[in-house]
């Protein structure tokens, strides 16, 4: 397969992509100013702008992108996300605009942020809200800093957080960084919360539990009230990871179910490209108890909008400024695009989508759990260990059909495990491609095992050892002698 050379290897002495005007001003030798910044470690290419053009358009076409194919990474709900939101952004309004314009010359942008937070409580059933948070795991982070200051204010001390074994992998990152301890709750044999477990945790010492539903399993708590109940029993709050919102807007609001807060994912939900690094969104929405420890500012609206900054109860600030506006527009353009039924449609597509790959694939690779799936299905690959394939050479083998891999090893809870979510954006034939490509490795794996461990064979970087990367990485350019 072919390769792309880097910048470096494509510079050539002279080249550039850009033109200054005259210098009018005395000119100095870098030198005298950065030291070592002309050394020959530090130099930078030199490439024509068209150079520059050509070389990220082969690498997006060697690259795989959610633009190019099926992306169905599980609970990261990696979809298509319309190219009219993108514009919606760049208009120069919104994408010129200055943080730090007074408030009288930026009522647009806050009436935006205004209403696209009364359409996230509304979706959502909670009171209250700030978008300030940067993404999924910064909200967890919000919240658990939310719930602190609130015992803290009634003058409880409490110490424990729960978290069943299918919540997401940055829940106990985040309760740790809030100070609390994470105490693990077992899921039951349909892959729900073990009721018994739970209130044998429960008591006096927990702050909150935190839960993701629908769970990483793909399965909706059913029992989710009778939870709420327990913890508050016990004086606790309920927190909702709402990274798996894409299961459920415009059919169920967690806010009428009990739970006391929860983040939103706008790059997973709402419409912004995931992956790469960012931008992100991390809205959390609270009851109104919490309220008064929302970050501030708060977004208020009278005669016009304005930032409340006079918030004695704060947690204060989490991001600069008010949050990521690019990702604003684009997730309030996405729900005015759709409206109320069009995001239940989304949703219950999202649903029919994954129960589709469910049903295909039933009986060629092993289903842990049977309990009915929502938008997304785990599956085992170990009825394939006796052929000495493992997950990670089904996931290298999809590769070669021109397709993503989907989530491999996690949930931790299941061996072998493949979490796969389709999104509602997959058409019918994108689904029977992958239902297809599946069948094929599953065979495979039974005629021509060796082909699998050596997968993938036709993109432009065969199999690397991802563990040694990992730990020795290199993001030097050294030029061969």
């Amino acid at each position: 397969m072919n390769t792309e050379p880097t910048l470096f290897e494509l510079s050539k002495p002279g080249r550039k992509a850009w033109t200054l005007p005259k210098l009018d001003v005395p000119g100095i030798d870098p030198k005298d100013y950065f030291g070592n910044a002309g050394r020959k470690d530090s130099r930078l290419p030199e490439l024509s702008e068209i150079d520059i053009a050509r070389h990220f358009t082969r690498l997006s076409i060697l690259n795989h992108h959610i633009d190019k194919g099926l992306y169905p990474l599980g609970s990261c709900t990696m979809k298509y996300n319309p190219k009219i939101n993108e514009r919606a952004s760049r208009l120069p309004g919104f994408a010129e605009i200055h943080p730090l314009l007074p408030e009288t010359a930026c009522q647009g942008a806050l009436q935006l942020m205004y209403e696209l937070g009364e359409y996230l409580k509304e979706i959502t059933g909670f009171d209250a809200i700030t978008l300030q948070p940067g993404a999924g795991a910064h909200g967890e982070l919000t919240g658990m800093m939310m719930v602190r200051k609130y015992f803290e204010k009634k003058g409880e001390k409490r110490t424990r957080v729960l978290v069943p074994d299918s919540a997401h992998g940055t829940n106990p990152a985040s309760i740790t960084l809030a100070g609390f301890k994470v105490e693990k709750i077992n899921s039951d044999e349909k892959g729900q919360i073990d009721l018994k477990g739970l209130e044998n945790a429960s008591n006096q010492t927990v702050a909150c539990l935190m839960v993701t539903n629908p769970n990483t399993l793909g399965i909706f708590e059913s029992r989710i009230r009778r939870i709420c109940e327990i913890m508050h029993s016990k004086g606790a709050l309920v927190y909702l990871d709402g990274a798996n919102l894409n299961a459920y807007m415009g059919i169920h609001r967690p806010g009428d179910a009990g739970f006391d807060l929860m983040h939103m994912n706008l790059h997973k939900t709402f419409s912004t490209p995931h992956g790469g690094g960012g931008p992100g969104g991390g809205p959390v929405a609270v009851k109104s108890w919490l309220e008064p420890f929302l970050p501030k500012p708060v977004i208020r609206h009278s005669s016009h909008y304005w930032l409340d900054y006079d918030r004695p109860d704060s947690i204060g600030k989490v991001l600069a400024f008010s949050g990521h506006f690019g990702v604003f527009v684009k997730a309030w353009t996405y729900i005015r695009m759709l409206g109320p039924e069009g995001l239940r449609d989304a949703s219950e597509c999202a649903v029919l989508n994954a129960n589709y790959i469910r049903a295909g694939l039933e009986g060629i690779y092993e289903l842990p759990y049977k309990g009915h799936s929502l938008h997304e299905v785990v599956f085992s690959g170990s009825n394939l260990r006796q052929y000495g394939i493992r997950t990670l050479d089904i996931a290298k083998g999809l590769l070669d059909y021109g397709l993503h891999a989907p989530t491999v090893y996690f949930p931790l809870i299941v061996s072998e495990a493949m979490l796969i979510e389709p999104t509602e954006t997959e058409s019918l034939e994108s689904l029977d491609d992958f239902i297809k490509a599946m069948k094929e490795i599953a065979e495979q794996a039974k005629t021509n095992p060796d082909r699998l461990h050596n997968a993938p064979l036709k993109t432009p970087v065969q199999r690397l050892d991802e563990a040694l990367a990992s730990r020795k990485l290199d993001v030097n350019y050294e030029e061969s002698v």
